[in-house]
């Protein structure tokens, strides 16, 4: 009898464990300083979502919305994979979607799961009528005070073109000398990123390595393979600083450890 309550207390806690590693929303919160950030835009707060996959965080997103609303963001950005392309369901995550653009302008880039849906224009439509600014090899600029900044955005490479193609459309027509903010889904060609010059990149796809081992990192990510470097958090080199949020849902394996889902916040500083 001992040992059946030990196994069954034991089962409880294994589900128990499992819920929270999937459902339980965490934030992690940024500051990226630097000499070029514009001083109209000192304490600008963008909130990343990524990789989204169709999961749902309380009826009608509502535990998600409310999450994202409590990081009083200026911006907010969906670096890819808002659907999963093995059960696709776009209206589950744009009830998500039509709850953020009531909090803040709203950028978006597709990743590979948008793309391997084969249903990318009508994502785009969609997105786009709901107000969303969806970013597709292009770019933008924003004005505060008078300053500015540019948003650029790329599609993920599944779509047909290399990273450096698209970069060099995308940023074609980026003013010189301003700060330039990425939205890319993949993190794993973080040396392209900085070979353009980027300031700063958003980046998901990696899942936070799925599972991640307390005091190393993350298990596995696809395109980066065992114990992969950029799977969370932030990392800099030359000039460019990139941040890669661990996401919210999950695909082929449907699993998290100690690895719950995230809301990225990043603040810039003029420094």
């Amino acid at each position: 009898m001992k040992k059946l309550l030990y196994v069954a207390f034991f089962v409880v806690f294994i589900v128990i464990f499992l819920y929270v590693n999937n459902h339980w929303l965490v934030v992690s919160k940024y500051e990226f300083e630097s000499e070029k950030a514009p001083a109209g835009f000192d304490g600008l707060r963008i909130t990343q979502i990524t990789d989204l996959q169709d999961a749902l965080f309380g009826e009608h997103q509502e535990k998600l919305i409310a999450k994202v609303k409590a990081t009083n963001p200026d911006l907010i950005f969906i670096t890819g994979d808002l659907v999963d392309s093995n059960r696709y369901n776009l209206e589950r995550s744009l009830q998500a979607v039509r709850g953020l653009v009531k909090l803040a302008d709203v950028y978006y880039v597709l990743g590979n799961h948008e793309v391997a849906t084969n249903k990318v224009n009508v994502i785009y439509d969609e997105l786009s009528s709901l107000g969303v600014h969806v970013l597709s090899n292009e770019s933008t600029v924003i004005e505060r005070d008078g300053e500015r900044l540019a948003i650029v955005g790329i599609e993920d490479p599944l779509s047909g073109r290399t990273t450096k193609e698209m970069l060099e459309i995308a940023t074609k027509n980026v003013p010189p000398n301003i700060l330039t903010i990425l939205l890319a889904h993949r993190p794993e060609v973080f040396n392209t990123y900085v070979d353009f010059g980027i300031d700063l990149v958003f980046a998901g796809h990696a899942h936070g390595g799925q599972v991640r081992i307390p005091g190393i990192g993350g298990l596995f990510a696809r395109g980066q393979g065992i114990l992969p470097k950029y799977t969370a958090g932030v990392f800099e080199e030359g000039t460019t600083t990139m941040a890669v949020s661990r996401g919210l849902g999950n695909s082929t394996v449907p699993i998290r450890i100690f690895n719950p889902p995230e809301i990225l916040v990043m603040e810039l500083k003029k420094k």
